[in-house]
């Protein structure tokens, strides 16, 4: 099916996508015909970015149309899922099988591919991002093919084909890493001072499977959910006071209560919608041994932030091998701010926040806000020159691109 013309916006519609032509294909075989047609073609997942990653004046794809498959190959514990598909979808049919996913984001409602394309991510000391449980990927190239990357047997090209910004091709297929299922409790500390989170920074990430800590700034104070798996010790750290009151209806189940990890690693539940997309969101990744300064640098400027500022969190990621991964060769601290739907007063205040925590290392997430000028996103990617070469592999005309990938790499 094919909108001309149709206007489209993302989830918190605070971006217009300027396509002259929106499809949404019902199989890999149409899809590949669309993508021959193109002169210039780019993928949509849920929306759920902040950016102009998935925008174009050409034309959109979406790929929820797609069947709905998840193939579970038990023997290498791997399941290939439909690219469009959420987490919401996949999560509790590797889980009626036995298996679970190592990680899953604080939204269900996110589409695997889109998490994967942008390095999306959880929390969790040992948990890598999202991006860093595929082992292998379909994607339709420029000429309407299939090509088929795996990482054990594409060594040269898979690193910096999964984190590939939708760069490489349209994606119709992921194999995920899976392992035996597994439950997960949750508890939330409320009250706990940020003094205590700063200064005893991998005690307190350390305490649990997951942990988050959400702050406004303002109050000193944070509230830190642990996510503990029931096949591991219990935690040891606690601080602050226990709550003892279970979130709003939209949140997955807390107070301890046991049950499967796809319902109680995401902070929603996906029958919920946090918001109603009534805000903006930004975040970086910056060395995880740059937590304490980071904090410093943000309760600086408390008072500018609190106003503008629906909610910080922050999360620990794993280090991978992944080329664009913001995580890349190193352990990361992320900082996420959910910020008011008002543009005009977030900018500012963001601007300060980069000129704060751009010094200690931090990386923009590839799917959110920022004004940090593209020559200098991409300089802090040690493998850029390399992605550059992978570009003008698999898409030397450059059918796949558009301005945000112009704008990080510039043709010739």
């Amino acid at each position: 099916m094919s909108t001309p013309g149709a206007a489209t916006t993302n989830w918190a519609g605070n971006v217009t996508f300027h396509a002259r032509q929106v499809h949404r294909p019902t199989s890999v075989d149409e899809l590949s015909a669309i993508v021959a047609a193109a002169e210039r073609v780019r993928a949509l997942g849920t929306g759920h970015s902040f950016s102009l990653i998935a925008d174009t004046t050409a034309d959109l794809v979406r790929l929820d149309g797609l069947p709905e498959t998840v193939e579970i190959d038990a023997e290498n514990s791997t399941a290939t899922v439909a690219a469009g598909m959420r987490y919401a979808e996949v999560a509790p049919r590797i889980h009626e099988a036995g298996f679970a996913l190592a990680n899953l984001a604080s939204l269900p409602h996110i589409s695997v591919a889109g998490s994967c394309a942008t390095s999306t991510h959880g929390s969790g000391d040992t948990q890598r991002s999202l991006s860093g449980a595929v082992a292998g990927l379909r994607i339709v190239g420029a000429d309407g093919t299939v090509t088929e990357l795996r990482r054990d047997d594409d060594p040269d090209s898979f690193p910096g084909a999964v984190v590939a910004l939708g760069a490489l091709g349209i994606v119709t297929h992921l194999t995920l890493d899976i392992e035996p299922t597994f439950q997960v409790a949750q508890r939330i500390y409320l009250d706990v001072p940020l003094d205590e989170v700063a200064g005893g920074f991998d005690e307190v990430f350390g305490a649990a499977y997951s942990v988050s800590a959400f702050t406004n700034w303002a109050s000193g104070t944070a509230a830190v959910w642990l996510k503990h798996r029931l096949d591991q010790p219990e935690p040891t750290w606690a601080g602050g006071r226990l709550a003892e009151e279970g979130g709003p209806a939209s949140m997955t189940e807390q107070l301890d209560v046991p049950g499967p990890w796809h319902e109680r690693l995401p902070h929603f539940r996906p029958e919920s919608t946090p918001s109603v997309g009534e805000e903006l969101q930004s975040e970086f990744f910056l060395p995880r041994a740059e937590a304490g300064a980071a904090f410093a640098a943000i309760r600086e400027i408390g008072e500018l932030v609190s106003p503008v500022l629906h909610i910080t969190e922050v999360r620990t990621v794993r280090a991978d091998e992944l080329w664009l991964s913001p995580a890349y060769q190193r352990d990361s601290v992320t900082v996420h701010f959910t910020w008011i739907k008002d543009t005009a007063a977030v900018l500012p205040v963001l601007a300060e926040v980069q000129r704060r925590l751009v010094p200690l290392g931090g990386r923009p997430h590839w799917g959110k806000l920022t004004t940090m000028p593209a020559e200098q996103i991409i300089a802090r990617y040690d493998r850029a020159a390399d992605f550059r070469r992978l570009l003008a592999t698999f898409d030397p005309a450059g059918k796949f691109r558009n301005s945000f990938v112009d704008d990080l790499f510039p043709v010739g």
